[in-house]
Protein backbone atom coordinates (compact mmCIF):
# COMPACT_ATOMS: atom_id res chain seq x y z
CA UNK A 1 0.00 0.00 0.00
CA UNK A 2 1.06 3.53 -0.31
CA UNK A 3 0.20 6.12 1.78
CA UNK A 4 -1.81 9.09 1.08
CA UNK A 5 -1.05 12.46 2.21
CA UNK A 6 -3.88 13.64 4.36
CA UNK A 7 -2.85 16.86 5.92
CA UNK A 8 -4.68 18.30 8.76
CA UNK A 9 -6.64 16.46 11.19
CA UNK A 10 -9.56 18.57 10.04
CA UNK A 11 -13.02 17.78 11.50
CA UNK A 12 -11.91 16.07 14.20
CA UNK A 13 -12.95 19.01 16.75
CA UNK A 14 -16.37 18.99 15.41
CA UNK A 15 -16.77 15.48 15.26
CA UNK A 16 -15.29 14.53 19.17
CA UNK A 17 -18.01 16.87 20.11
CA UNK A 18 -20.62 13.57 19.75
CA UNK A 19 -17.90 11.63 21.54
CA UNK A 20 -18.47 12.41 24.96
CA UNK A 21 -19.38 9.43 27.23
CA UNK A 22 -19.02 8.63 30.48
CA UNK A 23 -15.61 8.51 32.14
CA UNK A 24 -13.47 8.01 35.72
CA UNK A 25 -12.28 11.14 35.97
CA UNK A 26 -8.21 10.04 35.67
CA UNK A 27 -9.52 8.94 32.24
CA UNK A 28 -8.93 12.67 29.69
CA UNK A 29 -11.61 13.23 27.75
CA UNK A 30 -10.84 12.54 23.70
CA UNK A 31 -11.60 15.61 23.06
CA UNK A 32 -8.55 17.19 24.67
CA UNK A 33 -6.49 14.84 22.10
CA UNK A 34 -8.54 16.28 19.40
CA UNK A 35 -8.05 19.91 20.94
CA UNK A 36 -4.59 19.38 21.43
CA UNK A 37 -4.17 18.68 17.55
CA UNK A 38 -5.69 21.61 16.80
CA UNK A 39 -3.67 24.39 14.52
CA UNK A 40 -4.76 26.93 16.79
CA UNK A 41 -1.98 27.01 19.40
CA UNK A 42 -3.76 28.63 22.37
CA UNK A 43 -6.33 26.08 21.94
CA UNK A 44 -3.95 23.26 21.79
CA UNK A 45 -1.84 24.41 24.31
CA UNK A 46 -4.41 24.53 26.98
CA UNK A 47 -5.18 21.12 25.73
CA UNK A 48 -1.79 19.45 26.04
CA UNK A 49 -1.76 21.33 29.75
CA UNK A 50 -4.76 19.38 30.69
CA UNK A 51 -3.46 16.05 29.41
CA UNK A 52 -0.65 16.80 30.93
CA UNK A 53 -1.83 16.16 34.39
CA UNK A 54 -3.34 12.94 33.51
CA UNK A 55 -0.83 11.49 31.52
CA UNK A 56 -0.11 7.86 31.06
CA UNK A 57 2.45 7.18 28.56
CA UNK A 58 0.24 4.45 27.45
CA UNK A 59 -1.82 7.34 25.64
CA UNK A 60 1.11 7.42 23.17
CA UNK A 61 -0.18 5.95 20.83
CA UNK A 62 -2.80 8.31 20.54
CA UNK A 63 -0.61 11.33 20.04
CA UNK A 64 1.14 9.51 17.38
CA UNK A 65 -1.80 8.61 15.28
CA UNK A 66 -2.73 12.38 15.12
CA UNK A 67 1.00 13.51 13.91
CA UNK A 68 0.81 10.80 11.71
CA UNK A 69 -2.19 12.63 9.94
CA UNK A 70 0.49 15.80 9.65
CA UNK A 71 3.39 16.91 7.27
CA UNK A 72 6.32 17.48 9.22
CA UNK A 73 8.09 20.21 8.38
CA UNK A 74 10.17 20.27 5.09
CA UNK A 75 8.60 17.14 3.78
CA UNK A 76 7.30 17.77 0.11
CA UNK A 77 3.84 16.06 -0.86
CA UNK A 78 5.82 13.42 -2.57
CA UNK A 79 7.33 10.63 -0.80
CA UNK A 80 11.24 10.19 -0.47
CA UNK A 81 10.42 6.95 -1.29
CA UNK A 82 8.99 6.82 -5.04
CA UNK A 83 6.78 3.69 -6.11
CA UNK A 84 6.99 4.56 -9.23
CA UNK A 85 4.00 2.58 -10.02
CA UNK A 86 1.95 2.51 -6.41
CA UNK A 87 -1.16 1.29 -6.55
CA UNK A 88 -2.68 4.89 -5.78
CA UNK A 89 -0.57 6.33 -9.00
CA UNK A 90 1.28 7.91 -6.75
CA UNK A 91 3.82 8.19 -3.38
CA UNK A 92 3.30 6.84 -0.11
CA UNK A 93 4.80 8.40 2.50
CA UNK A 94 7.31 6.20 4.82
CA UNK A 95 6.96 5.59 8.44
CA UNK A 96 10.61 6.05 9.38
CA UNK A 97 13.00 3.53 7.64
CA UNK A 98 14.17 6.37 5.11
CA UNK A 99 14.62 9.54 7.17
CA UNK A 100 17.66 8.86 9.97
CA UNK A 101 16.42 12.22 12.28
CA UNK A 102 19.77 12.61 12.63
CA UNK A 103 20.94 16.31 13.93
CA UNK A 104 18.00 16.83 15.34
CA UNK A 105 14.85 15.81 17.41
CA UNK A 106 11.00 15.43 15.57
CA UNK A 107 9.60 18.30 18.21
CA UNK A 108 12.61 21.00 17.48
CA UNK A 109 11.12 23.44 15.33
CA UNK A 110 12.47 24.72 11.75
CA UNK A 111 14.78 27.71 11.66
CA UNK A 112 13.54 31.02 11.56
CA UNK A 113 12.39 32.45 7.92
CA UNK A 114 11.55 28.69 6.93
CA UNK A 115 7.79 29.04 5.61
CA UNK A 116 6.56 26.37 7.60
CA UNK A 117 2.38 25.22 7.37
CA UNK A 118 -0.05 25.10 10.64
CA UNK A 119 -0.11 21.11 10.71
CA UNK A 120 3.66 20.72 10.40
CA UNK A 121 3.87 23.71 13.65
CA UNK A 122 0.77 21.45 15.31
CA UNK A 123 2.88 18.26 14.40
CA UNK A 124 6.21 19.36 16.12
CA UNK A 125 4.08 20.91 19.04
CA UNK A 126 2.24 17.24 19.63
CA UNK A 127 5.91 15.26 19.43
CA UNK A 128 7.50 18.24 21.70
CA UNK A 129 4.96 17.49 24.40
CA UNK A 130 5.70 13.57 24.05
CA UNK A 131 9.26 14.19 24.83
CA UNK A 132 8.76 16.27 27.72
CA UNK A 133 6.35 13.40 29.31
CA UNK A 134 8.25 10.54 28.58
CA UNK A 135 11.81 11.86 28.59
CA UNK A 136 12.29 10.13 25.37
CA UNK A 137 13.46 11.29 22.30
CA UNK A 138 13.32 10.11 18.44
CA UNK A 139 13.42 10.29 14.76
CA UNK A 140 11.19 12.76 13.09
CA UNK A 141 9.63 10.56 11.32
CA UNK A 142 8.01 8.46 14.08
CA UNK A 143 9.57 5.61 13.71
CA UNK A 144 11.57 5.50 16.95
CA UNK A 145 8.40 6.45 18.73
CA UNK A 146 6.21 3.52 17.48
CA UNK A 147 8.85 1.18 18.18
CA UNK A 148 9.31 1.96 21.74
CA UNK A 149 5.74 2.52 22.41
CA UNK A 150 5.03 -1.46 21.28
CA UNK A 151 7.70 -2.22 24.05
CA UNK A 152 5.13 -0.71 26.96
CA UNK A 153 2.31 -3.15 28.32
CA UNK A 154 -0.75 -2.91 26.14
CA UNK A 155 -3.04 -0.26 28.43
CA UNK A 156 -5.00 1.69 26.08
CA UNK A 157 -7.56 4.54 26.82
CA UNK A 158 -11.10 3.33 27.48
CA UNK A 159 -12.18 4.41 23.86
CA UNK A 160 -9.14 4.15 22.27
CA UNK A 161 -11.14 1.81 19.54
CA UNK A 162 -13.53 5.05 18.96
CA UNK A 163 -10.35 7.67 18.61
CA UNK A 164 -9.03 5.22 15.84
CA UNK A 165 -12.22 5.53 14.36
CA UNK A 166 -12.63 9.56 14.28
CA UNK A 167 -8.82 9.41 13.03
CA UNK A 168 -9.11 6.83 10.13
CA UNK A 169 -12.69 8.71 9.34
CA UNK A 170 -10.79 11.51 7.99
CA UNK A 171 -9.28 9.34 5.65
CA UNK A 172 -12.20 7.20 4.82
CA UNK A 173 -15.34 8.00 6.09
CA UNK A 174 -16.09 4.27 6.06
CA UNK A 175 -13.40 3.06 8.34
CA UNK A 176 -15.32 4.47 11.24
CA UNK A 177 -17.48 0.81 10.42
CA UNK A 178 -13.95 -0.75 11.54
CA UNK A 179 -13.78 -0.06 15.01
CA UNK A 180 -17.21 0.22 16.63
CA UNK A 181 -18.04 0.93 20.53
CA UNK A 182 -17.02 -2.11 22.22
CA UNK A 183 -15.07 -3.87 19.29
CA UNK A 184 -13.57 -6.84 20.00
CA UNK A 185 -9.66 -7.59 18.96
CA UNK A 186 -7.04 -10.07 19.01
CA UNK A 187 -4.44 -8.15 18.17
CA UNK A 188 -3.36 -4.44 19.71
CA UNK A 189 -5.50 -1.60 18.30
CA UNK A 190 -2.12 0.23 18.57
CA UNK A 191 -0.75 -1.92 15.70
CA UNK A 192 -2.93 -1.01 13.34
CA UNK A 193 -2.25 1.56 10.84
CA UNK A 194 -2.94 3.09 7.73
CA UNK A 195 -1.76 2.05 4.51
CA UNK A 196 -2.54 5.52 2.98
CA UNK A 197 -5.74 4.67 0.89
CA UNK A 198 -9.39 4.52 1.24
CA UNK A 199 -11.67 1.41 1.35
CA UNK A 200 -10.65 -0.87 -1.47
CA UNK A 201 -8.29 2.20 -2.51
CA UNK A 202 -6.51 -0.08 -3.87
CA UNK A 203 -9.54 -2.15 -6.10
CA UNK A 204 -9.48 -5.58 -5.70
CA UNK A 205 -10.54 -7.73 -8.98
CA UNK A 206 -13.82 -9.15 -8.79
CA UNK A 207 -14.76 -11.63 -11.01
CA UNK A 208 -11.65 -11.37 -13.47
CA UNK A 209 -11.70 -12.04 -16.46
CA UNK A 210 -9.36 -14.60 -17.67
CA UNK A 211 -8.26 -15.98 -21.41
CA UNK A 212 -6.22 -19.13 -22.35
CA UNK A 213 -2.69 -19.11 -22.52
CA UNK A 214 -2.11 -19.06 -26.33
CA UNK A 215 -3.91 -15.45 -26.25
CA UNK A 216 -1.89 -13.84 -23.61
CA UNK A 217 0.11 -12.45 -25.48
CA UNK A 218 0.71 -9.51 -22.88
CA UNK A 219 3.19 -11.67 -21.20
CA UNK A 220 6.57 -13.14 -21.92
CA UNK A 221 8.24 -16.62 -20.51
CA UNK A 222 10.59 -14.64 -17.40
CA UNK A 223 7.50 -12.85 -15.87
CA UNK A 224 6.14 -13.93 -12.72
CA UNK A 225 3.12 -15.51 -12.18
CA UNK A 226 1.47 -16.95 -8.99
CA UNK A 227 -0.17 -20.28 -10.17
CA UNK A 228 -2.88 -22.70 -8.35
CA UNK A 229 -4.81 -25.98 -9.55
CA UNK A 230 -8.23 -26.74 -7.63
CA UNK A 231 -9.84 -29.30 -8.97
CA UNK A 232 -7.87 -29.89 -12.06
CA UNK A 233 -8.34 -26.46 -13.32
CA UNK A 234 -4.93 -24.53 -13.66
CA UNK A 235 -4.77 -20.54 -13.43
CA UNK A 236 -1.99 -18.27 -13.31
CA UNK A 237 -2.45 -14.88 -11.42
CA UNK A 238 0.16 -12.57 -13.18
CA UNK A 239 2.43 -10.40 -10.52
CA UNK A 240 2.40 -7.41 -12.51
CA UNK A 241 -1.67 -7.40 -12.63
CA UNK A 242 -2.20 -8.37 -9.28
CA UNK A 243 0.28 -5.97 -7.72
CA UNK A 244 -1.86 -3.13 -8.71
CA UNK A 245 -5.23 -5.22 -6.68
CA UNK A 246 -3.85 -7.05 -3.87
CA UNK A 247 -7.05 -9.32 -4.23
CA UNK A 248 -9.00 -11.04 -6.62
CA UNK A 249 -12.18 -12.67 -6.57
CA UNK A 250 -12.06 -15.63 -8.39
CA UNK A 251 -14.02 -19.10 -9.10
CA UNK A 252 -11.60 -21.75 -9.70
CA UNK A 253 -12.45 -25.73 -10.47
CA UNK A 254 -15.56 -24.87 -8.95
CA UNK A 255 -14.52 -23.19 -5.18
CA UNK A 256 -15.34 -19.96 -4.87
CA UNK A 257 -12.03 -18.28 -3.90
CA UNK A 258 -10.09 -14.83 -2.34
CA UNK A 259 -6.83 -14.51 -3.52
CA UNK A 260 -4.97 -12.21 -1.54
CA UNK A 261 -1.61 -10.51 -2.20
CA UNK A 262 0.08 -8.60 0.60
CA UNK A 263 2.37 -6.55 -1.30
CA UNK A 264 4.24 -5.36 1.47
CA UNK A 265 4.81 -8.54 3.04
CA UNK A 266 5.51 -10.73 -0.34
CA UNK A 267 3.05 -13.04 0.54
CA UNK A 268 0.03 -14.58 -1.84
CA UNK A 269 -2.34 -16.86 -0.46
CA UNK A 270 -5.91 -17.91 -1.85
CA UNK A 271 -8.32 -18.79 0.54
CA UNK A 272 -11.75 -20.46 -0.02
CA UNK A 273 -14.46 -17.66 0.43
CA UNK A 274 -16.78 -20.24 2.00
CA UNK A 275 -16.83 -21.10 5.47
CA UNK A 276 -19.54 -23.39 6.32
CA UNK A 277 -22.95 -22.18 4.44
CA UNK A 278 -21.22 -18.58 5.37
CA UNK A 279 -19.97 -17.29 1.35
CA UNK A 280 -17.75 -13.76 2.40
CA UNK A 281 -17.60 -11.57 -0.16
CA UNK A 282 -13.73 -9.45 1.02
CA UNK A 283 -12.49 -6.34 0.11
CA UNK A 284 -9.49 -4.38 1.02
CA UNK A 285 -9.56 -2.20 4.34
CA UNK A 286 -7.06 -0.06 3.43
CA UNK A 287 -4.83 -0.58 6.96
CA UNK A 288 -2.61 -2.66 8.20
CA UNK A 289 -1.69 -4.75 10.74
CA UNK A 290 2.66 -5.21 11.05
CA UNK A 291 2.86 -4.31 7.86
CA UNK A 292 0.55 -7.04 6.67
CA UNK A 293 -2.30 -6.22 4.25
CA UNK A 294 -5.62 -6.45 6.92
CA UNK A 295 -8.98 -7.17 4.47
CA UNK A 296 -12.98 -7.21 5.83
CA UNK A 297 -15.57 -9.24 5.11
CA UNK A 298 -18.27 -7.19 3.81
CA UNK A 299 -20.68 -9.06 5.46
CA UNK A 300 -19.78 -8.38 9.55
CA UNK A 301 -16.82 -5.68 8.76
CA UNK A 302 -14.81 -7.19 10.45
CA UNK A 303 -10.71 -7.28 9.96
CA UNK A 304 -9.16 -10.45 8.60
CA UNK A 305 -5.34 -11.22 8.37
CA UNK A 306 -4.57 -12.08 5.04
CA UNK A 307 -1.51 -13.92 6.35
CA UNK A 308 -3.55 -16.78 8.50
CA UNK A 309 -7.46 -16.09 7.16
CA UNK A 310 -8.43 -15.19 10.57
CA UNK A 311 -11.09 -12.04 11.55
CA UNK A 312 -8.68 -10.53 14.55
CA UNK A 313 -10.83 -7.07 15.02
CA UNK A 314 -14.88 -6.75 14.72
CA UNK A 315 -17.46 -8.96 15.26
CA UNK A 316 -15.90 -12.05 14.38
CA UNK A 317 -12.78 -11.88 15.99
CA UNK A 318 -11.87 -14.84 18.68
CA UNK A 319 -14.79 -16.99 16.70
CA UNK A 320 -12.19 -19.47 16.08
CA UNK A 321 -12.99 -19.18 12.42
CA UNK A 322 -9.89 -19.63 9.90
CA UNK A 323 -10.11 -19.49 5.84
CA UNK A 324 -9.23 -22.35 4.23
CA UNK A 325 -6.17 -22.43 2.30
CA UNK A 326 -4.91 -23.68 -0.91
CA UNK A 327 -1.31 -24.18 -2.35
CA UNK A 328 0.34 -21.58 -4.75
CA UNK A 329 3.64 -21.32 -6.17
CA UNK A 330 5.41 -18.64 -7.50
CA UNK A 331 6.98 -19.32 -10.62
CA UNK A 332 7.41 -18.17 -14.32
CA UNK A 333 4.99 -17.84 -17.08
CA UNK A 334 7.14 -20.35 -19.27
CA UNK A 335 7.39 -22.87 -16.32
CA UNK A 336 3.85 -22.43 -15.45
CA UNK A 337 2.25 -22.93 -19.29
CA UNK A 338 4.50 -25.77 -19.89
CA UNK A 339 3.35 -27.61 -16.67
CA UNK A 340 -0.25 -26.58 -17.70
CA UNK A 341 -0.74 -26.17 -21.18
CA UNK A 342 -4.47 -25.63 -20.82
CA UNK A 343 -4.09 -22.91 -17.92
CA UNK A 344 -6.01 -19.58 -17.90
CA UNK A 345 -4.68 -16.41 -17.28
CA UNK A 346 -5.54 -13.11 -15.88
CA UNK A 347 -6.71 -11.12 -19.12
CA UNK A 348 -4.77 -7.91 -19.04
CA UNK A 349 -8.40 -6.30 -19.85
CA UNK A 350 -9.18 -5.56 -16.05
CA UNK A 351 -11.18 -2.17 -16.37
CA UNK A 352 -8.85 -0.33 -14.80
CA UNK A 353 -6.02 1.78 -16.23
CA UNK A 354 -3.00 0.70 -14.33
CA UNK A 355 0.53 0.41 -16.19
CA UNK A 356 1.05 -3.10 -15.90
CA UNK A 357 4.55 -3.48 -17.27
CA UNK A 358 7.01 -6.24 -15.62
CA UNK A 359 8.22 -4.92 -12.66
CA UNK A 360 6.23 -1.24 -12.84
CA UNK A 361 4.23 -1.95 -9.58
CA UNK A 362 6.15 -1.13 -6.43
CA UNK A 363 9.45 -1.24 -8.53
CA UNK A 364 11.46 0.66 -5.57
CA UNK A 365 10.07 -1.25 -2.94
CA UNK A 366 11.27 -4.59 -4.39
CA UNK A 367 14.27 -3.29 -5.11
CA UNK A 368 15.38 -2.30 -1.75
CA UNK A 369 15.79 -4.23 1.28
CA UNK A 370 14.45 -0.52 3.03
CA UNK A 371 10.58 -0.96 4.93
CA UNK A 372 7.69 1.08 4.05
CA UNK A 373 6.06 0.75 7.89
CA UNK A 374 7.38 0.00 11.26
CA UNK A 375 6.95 -3.64 12.62
CA UNK A 376 7.81 -4.75 16.13
CA UNK A 377 11.13 -6.35 16.76
CA UNK A 378 13.55 -7.93 13.77
CA UNK A 379 16.00 -10.49 13.02
CA UNK A 380 18.83 -10.18 11.37
CA UNK A 381 19.72 -13.59 10.40
CA UNK A 382 18.26 -12.73 7.19
CA UNK A 383 17.63 -9.58 5.36
CA UNK A 384 14.35 -7.83 5.39
CA UNK A 385 13.09 -8.95 1.84
CA UNK A 386 15.01 -12.27 1.83
CA UNK A 387 12.08 -14.39 0.31
CA UNK A 388 11.77 -17.76 2.25
CA UNK A 389 9.25 -20.62 1.76
CA UNK A 390 6.67 -20.46 4.36
CA UNK A 391 3.87 -22.65 6.22
CA UNK A 392 1.99 -23.35 9.31
CA UNK A 393 2.29 -27.12 10.23
CA UNK A 394 0.03 -28.76 13.05
CA UNK A 395 1.12 -32.08 15.04
CA UNK A 396 -0.31 -35.08 13.68
CA UNK A 397 -2.13 -35.39 17.07
CA UNK A 398 -3.55 -31.46 16.95
CA UNK A 399 -2.07 -28.66 18.44
CA UNK A 400 -0.60 -25.51 17.74
CA UNK A 401 0.70 -24.85 14.60
CA UNK A 402 4.61 -24.26 14.43
CA UNK A 403 4.95 -21.36 11.44
CA UNK A 404 8.27 -22.38 9.67
CA UNK A 405 10.59 -20.53 7.31
CA UNK A 406 12.71 -21.58 4.58
CA UNK A 407 15.42 -19.53 3.02
CA UNK A 408 14.54 -19.59 -1.01
CA UNK A 409 18.48 -19.08 -1.78
CA UNK A 410 19.11 -21.91 0.17
CA UNK A 411 16.54 -24.10 -1.82
CA UNK A 412 17.52 -23.66 -4.62
CA UNK A 413 20.63 -25.09 -3.89
CA UNK A 414 18.65 -27.67 -2.35
CA UNK A 415 15.91 -28.98 -5.34
CA UNK A 416 15.04 -31.57 -2.87
CA UNK A 417 15.10 -30.91 0.64
CA UNK A 418 13.83 -33.12 4.01
CA UNK A 419 12.64 -32.00 6.97
CA UNK A 420 10.90 -32.61 9.80
CA UNK A 421 8.50 -30.42 11.83
CA UNK A 422 5.98 -30.99 14.83
CA UNK A 423 6.64 -34.80 14.41
CA UNK A 424 5.86 -34.85 10.63
CA UNK A 425 7.77 -35.76 8.07
CA UNK A 426 8.19 -33.27 4.85
CA UNK A 427 9.80 -33.06 1.47
CA UNK A 428 10.70 -29.35 -0.50
CA UNK A 429 10.88 -29.69 -4.41
CA UNK A 430 12.23 -26.98 -6.06
CA UNK A 431 12.26 -26.54 -9.84
CA UNK A 432 15.10 -24.98 -11.94
CA UNK A 433 12.85 -21.69 -12.44
CA UNK A 434 12.65 -21.28 -7.89
CA UNK A 435 9.06 -22.55 -7.96
CA UNK A 436 8.69 -24.10 -4.45
CA UNK A 437 5.80 -27.45 -3.94
CA UNK A 438 6.09 -28.82 -0.43
CA UNK A 439 4.60 -32.56 0.02
CA UNK A 440 3.92 -34.51 2.84
CA UNK A 441 5.24 -38.06 3.64
CA UNK A 442 3.72 -39.16 6.50
CA UNK A 443 4.57 -42.85 7.42
CA UNK A 444 5.57 -43.75 3.50
CA UNK A 445 9.32 -44.89 3.94
CA UNK A 446 10.13 -42.99 0.87
CA UNK A 447 13.31 -40.53 0.53
CA UNK A 448 14.06 -39.01 -2.91
CA UNK A 449 17.99 -37.95 -3.46
CA UNK A 450 18.72 -35.02 -3.10
CA UNK A 451 19.54 -33.92 -6.43
CA UNK A 452 18.05 -32.02 -9.41
CA UNK A 453 14.98 -33.11 -11.24
CA UNK A 454 13.06 -32.18 -14.25
CA UNK A 455 10.23 -30.28 -12.33
CA UNK A 456 7.42 -32.94 -13.60
CA UNK A 457 8.70 -35.98 -12.06
CA UNK A 458 11.83 -37.11 -9.30
CA UNK A 459 12.84 -40.60 -8.21
CA UNK A 460 13.06 -41.66 -5.03
CA UNK A 461 16.14 -44.23 -3.99
CA UNK A 462 14.67 -46.97 -4.52
CA UNK A 463 14.52 -45.67 -8.49
CA UNK A 464 10.33 -45.28 -8.45
CA UNK A 465 9.23 -42.34 -9.79
CA UNK A 466 6.70 -39.86 -9.03
CA UNK A 467 4.69 -37.17 -10.95
CA UNK A 468 5.18 -33.65 -9.07
CA UNK A 469 1.42 -32.28 -10.21
CA UNK A 470 0.05 -29.51 -7.51
CA UNK A 471 -1.77 -31.70 -5.97
CA UNK A 472 0.08 -34.26 -4.76
CA UNK A 473 3.55 -36.23 -5.53
CA UNK A 474 2.10 -39.54 -7.57
CA UNK A 475 3.45 -42.77 -8.06
CA UNK A 476 4.14 -43.18 -11.86
CA UNK A 477 3.34 -47.06 -11.25
CA UNK A 478 0.33 -46.27 -8.90
CA UNK A 479 -1.76 -43.24 -9.22
CA UNK A 480 -3.42 -44.67 -5.76
CA UNK A 481 0.15 -43.65 -4.16
CA UNK A 482 0.29 -40.31 -3.25
CA UNK A 483 1.92 -37.57 -0.84
CA UNK A 484 -0.61 -35.20 -0.46
CA UNK A 485 0.93 -31.53 -1.02
CA UNK A 486 1.13 -28.87 1.92
CA UNK A 487 -0.08 -25.50 1.20
CA UNK A 488 2.94 -23.21 1.50
CA UNK A 489 3.75 -19.59 -0.07
CA UNK A 490 6.63 -17.37 -0.57
CA UNK A 491 7.12 -14.23 2.05
CA UNK A 492 9.63 -11.63 2.72
CA UNK A 493 11.75 -12.63 5.53
CA UNK A 494 10.53 -9.25 7.73
CA UNK A 495 7.04 -9.75 7.31
CA UNK A 496 6.73 -13.81 7.76
CA UNK A 497 8.68 -13.04 11.05
CA UNK A 498 6.60 -9.73 11.88
CA UNK A 499 3.93 -11.76 12.33
CA UNK A 500 5.34 -15.27 13.77
CA UNK A 501 7.97 -14.33 16.14
CA UNK A 502 8.65 -17.58 16.98
CA UNK A 503 8.98 -19.23 13.59
CA UNK A 504 11.25 -21.73 12.92
CA UNK A 505 14.26 -20.71 10.39
CA UNK A 506 15.78 -23.46 8.33
CA UNK A 507 18.75 -21.65 6.37
CA UNK A 508 21.87 -22.31 4.62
Amino acid sequence: MTRLAVGVVVGLLTIAGGVRAMQAPAVPPLQLFFEAASTDEALASKALEALASQWRDSYTPMIIDLARLMRPAGRPRADAFDMGAGPTGGAGEADGEFSTGAGRGAGDFPAAGRRVLPESLARARLVRFLERQTGQRFDEALHGWRMWMWTLPYEPHPEYAAFKAHVYSQIDPRMRAFFPAGVKAEIRLDEIDTGGVGVNGIPPLYNPAVVAAGEARYLRDNHIVFGIAVNGEARAYPRRILGWHEMAIDRVGGVDLTVVYCTLCGTVIPYESRLGAQHYIFGTSGLLYRSNKLMFDQQTFSLWSSIDGRPVVGPLAGSGLQLVSHPVVTTTWGEWKALHPATTVLSIETGFDRDYREGAAYRDYFNSDRLMFSVPGDDRRLKNKDEVLTMRIRPAAGGEAQAVAIEAEFLKRQPVYHFEVQGRRLVAVTTRQGANRVYLLGGHEVAFPSKAHDGRTIADSAGRRWQVTEEALIAADDPSARLPRVPAQRAFWFGWHAQYPDTLLMQR
